[in-house]
């Protein structure tokens, strides 16, 4: 009999400004499969349990195929293609954006467009002590508690953070509903060329193409075989129905129906999840140190 289990949560108060949520994964006896990685507003970490990540193509076309114990990826504008043989587990953390320096110490930017073994950020042994630990743990709570700990344990009493302009700017561009760049430039009292440079320069995108992929994520999550995609695309700020598919195949490489029949059975799976586990409780006495 085939396992199939999905899992989230919402990290501990302490990382809430910087991580969106956990979700956790154990795939064993299926079909083989490829799954798109999407873009999305949160940069992607990773830590495998048993096997390790196949990524078949990267978001940069020049980036060679790779297998990952762990992975960091930067924010993207391009989807990633990720293979298993009918097995893969771990835990993934929604990183936004500016808790890449605080977790990380270097700005999002850094990782744009990329996806990079997290050992050479991180550090091999932390990575393998976490992942240790993951395969020892009894339950979803206790694994993402786990991750938890690891991350608490990288902040700083007073983590370096972005210019108070660029994180209001993420706030309002990432967060919904749509916003006029130039809206925001005035509301920080920039130019919209200046907010452009120094946005690019802290996440790795422009802020349009960050509020484009922020919308995309929302307008992507809600899509289910019952969707009619004319009012997906009114509820969620798109121009009218064909503005929301050239989007999906800017961003997916298909169309929105292609994508929930390749994805079908990851969204029943992840329609079988209660959505998000009590929030972790790093247990007493554990230590990984950064």
């Amino acid at each position: 009999m085939g396992v199939d289990e999905y899992a989230q949560a919402r990290p501990s108060a302490g990382l809430r400004p910087f991580v969106g949520f956990y979700t956790g994964y154990r795939q064993a006896g299926l079909a083989p499969a490829r799954h798109r990685g999407l873009p999305s507003p949160y940069l992607t970490l990773i830590f495998t349990i048993d096997d390790p990540l196949d990524v078949a193509a990267h978001p940069d076309p020049r980036q060679p195929a790779g297998r990952y114990d762990a992975l960091i990826g930067g924010l993207h504008l391009a989807p990633a293609v990720i293979t298993h043989p009918g097995r893969q587990s771990g835990v993934q953390v929604a990183l936004r954006p500016l808790g890449c320096r605080a977790l990380f110490g270097l700005p999002a930017a850094e990782l744009a467009g990329a996806d990079l073994d997290a050992a050479d950020v991180l550090g091999a042994l932390p990575v393998d002590e976490i992942r240790d630990r993951l395969r020892s743990a009894p339950d979803w709570p206790s694994r993402f508690a786990v991750v938890d700990e690891a991350l608490l344990r990288r902040l700083r009493d007073d983590p370096p953070g972005a210019l108070p302009e660029i994180a209001y700017a993420c706030r309002r561009l990432l967060a919904g509903p749509p916003v006029p760049v130039a809206a925001v430039a005035t509301e920080v009292g920039w130019s919209p060329r200046y907010l452009t440079d120094r946005f690019r320069a802290e996440v790795g995108l422009r802020p349009k193409e960050a509020a484009r992929v922020a919308r995309f994520d929302r307008a992507r999550r809600a899509l289910g075989p019952a969707t009619r995609l004319a009012d997906l695309a009114a509820e969620h700020g798109f121009a009218d129905q064909s503005h929301l598919v050239r989007e999906f195949r800017a961003f997916a490489g298909c169309a929105p129906t292609t994508w929930l029949a390749d994805e079908r059975e990851l969204a029943v799976s992840l329609r079988k999840v209660v959505r998000f586990c009590p929030s972790p409780r790093p247990p007493p006495g554990a230590r990984i140190e950064p």
